[in-house]
């Protein structure tokens, strides 16, 4: 198994920038994409961003232009950084990562509230 750990959350007030970090752990394994999802209170969990081992990177439309996301496959780290926030960002943000074979592992999730 691997045991995904994010960090960076907080509050902030619109306009301002987050960088949420999420580290992979638990032994031999290989990651293959690694992503961003987030849900907000009444709404269904939705995709922010992912990114390939090669790096290749997708995001949501809300996100393009505003949020960066970057892995790093030899610490198995990947990054999101979060520019002009918006109060419409607030939501659990969950670290997700598939690996070899197909399974997929979430992190706890981290709160990001963004305040008018």
């Amino acid at each position: 198994q691997v045991e995904l750990v994010e960090s960076g959350g907080g509050l902030v007030q619109a306009g301002g920038s987050l960088r949420l970090s999420c580290a992979a752990s638990g032994g031999i394994f290989t990651i293959n994409a690694m992503g961003w999802y987030r849900q907000a209170p009444g709404k269904q969990r939705e995709l922010v961003a992912s990114i390939s081992s090669g790096g290749s990177a997708n995001y949501a439309d809300s996100a393009k232009g505003r949020f960066a996301i970057s892995r790093d496959n030899a610490k198995n780290m990947v990054t999101l950084q979060m520019n002009s926030l918006k109060p419409e960002d607030t939501a659990v943000y969950y670290c997700a990562a598939a690996v070899l074979g197909g399974e997929v592992n979430w992190g706890q999730g981290t709160q990001v509230t963004v305040s008018s």
